[in-house]
């Protein structure tokens, strides 16, 4: 399994001198099966690099998940190169939890006057399907959901093929359990063991009580929870806008120190946009 960061960053894309080694992009994840299978994960800004990369790649039948329908993880969309080639195929699944179906929630991208062009206006061909509670099998790949502690519902997913698991818990509040959420100890044993979580790290604890209920964690609580899951490692993601890269580098190396202080092997980093990690 190989996973590709197009984008890390969250609420809104960002850029400047002090988000190069991060990078400014929101959410966007490429995860890839060995039969090379392509799945993405969400359509913020990270995704247009993406769609170039397929593009030239003449890559042209995919799957899409979604997590949910914030304007940050599906801003993207309309600038994703591939949605305008009639050889492109696309499988969209996800958001079973929300009010809107994944159609919906796309084409209110391009909706005018937003958008110039509408999604019923766009080349690439589309089959859509909800993701039960269960998840589905991509390409020898597995793939199973959770609902998200976060406004207005969400997933998070797991992905597991050849005894190797990535869970990806972006936009998951863990000190307040949101209608359709669960609580720490389920998100603990969906994490349980896996070779990577990556996990919504947007603030401090000090930043949290005025945040509380906004719909995302801390670094502090994404460390503790990776240690009770007794994960391999831990990707902090969801970069606030106003974090800056010192302040990652410095977040980074605090959870070292505590982790070597609770005698975890736990290896940890912030995610950087364009980062690929292979299990």
């Amino acid at each position: 399994m190989k996973i590709k960061f197009w984008g890390a960053r969250g609420s809104i894309p960002v850029s400047g001198k002090n988000y190069i080694k991060y990078g400014g992009c929101t959410t966007c994840v490429e995860v890839r099966s060995k039969k090379n299978e392509l799945v993405i994960v969400d359509a913020g800004s990270g995704i247009r690099l993406l769609g170039k990369e397929l593009l030239k790649n003449s890559h042209n039948n995919f799957t899409m998940l979604f997590t949910h329908s914030h304007w940050d993880h599906v801003l993207g969309f309309p600038f994703f190169a591939p949605i305008y080639s009639k050889k492109t195929h696309i499988k969209m699944m996800g958001c079973s939890y929300s009010p809107d179906s994944v159609r919906e929630i796309i084409a209110k991208t391009m909706q005018p006057p937003g958008f110039p062009i509408k999604f019923e206006e766009i080349s690439a061909r589309f089959a859509f399907d909800a993701m039960c509670a269960a998840g589905c099998d991509i390409g020898g790949m597995q793939v199973i959901p959770i609902q998200l502690s976060h406004p207005n519902n969400g997933l998070g997913y797991k992905f597991c093929e050849g005894g190797r698991t990535f869970a990806f818990l972006t936009d998951n509040e863990l000190e307040f359990m949101h209608p359709g959420g669960r609580t720490q100890e389920d998100y603990a044993a969906f994490s349980r063991g896996a070779d990577l979580l990556v996990h919504d790290a947007d603030y401090t604890d000090a930043e949290y009580p005025r945040r509380r209920t906004w719909g995302h964690s801390t670094w502090q609580q994404a460390l503790a929870l990776a240690l009770k899951a007794e994960v391999r490692a831990l990707g902090l993601f969801h970069h606030n806008q106003d974090r800056y890269d010192s302040e990652l580098d410095r977040i980074v190396a605090e959870c070292g120190r505590r982790a070597r202080k609770a005698g975890s092997k736990l290896k940890i980093f912030a995610v950087r946009e364009g980062q690929e990690v292979k299990l």
